[in-house]
C-alpha cells in the first residue's frame, strides 16, 4: 500500500517490511539516503517529461527510524514556507 515504504500498513500487507532500514543502510561513496518522499517522485518525472525544471521543499516533522517527531509540526511548516518564499523572492 502507499504507507508501507513509512513501515506502516493498511489492510494491504507490506511486501518490503525491511525496506526502509535497507534504504537507511545504502552507501554510495559518501552518500546515503536520508529520506524518501513519493509524491515528489511524481512531479520530478512530470516535469523532466514536459521539459520544465521543478523544486520541492520538504519539511521533515518525524525520523521514523530514530522515533523522532517534531513537537509542533504545523509552526514547522509555517517556517519552511516563511523561509523558502524569503529565498526564493529574493532571487527574483
Amino acid at each position: 500500500g502507499f504507507y508501507a515504504p513509512q513501515g506502516r500498513t493498511l489492510r494491504i500487507p507490506v511486501n518490503f517490511p525491511d525496506l526502509p532500514e535497507k534504504l537507511s543502510s545504502f552507501r554510495y561513496k559518501d552518500f546515503r539516503i536520508t529520506n524518501f518522499e513519493m509524491e515528489t517522485s511524481a512531479i520530478y518525472g512530470l516535469g523532466k517529461l514536459m521539459g520544465h525544471h521543478c523544486l520541492s521543499i520538504s519539511t521533515i516533522v518525524a525520523n521514523r527510524s530514530t522515533h523522532q517527531f517534531s513537537k509542533d509540526a504545523k509552526k514547522a511548516v509555517e517556517n519552511m514556507i516563511t523561509k523558502s518564499l524569503e529565498v526564493l523572492l529574493s532571487a527574483v
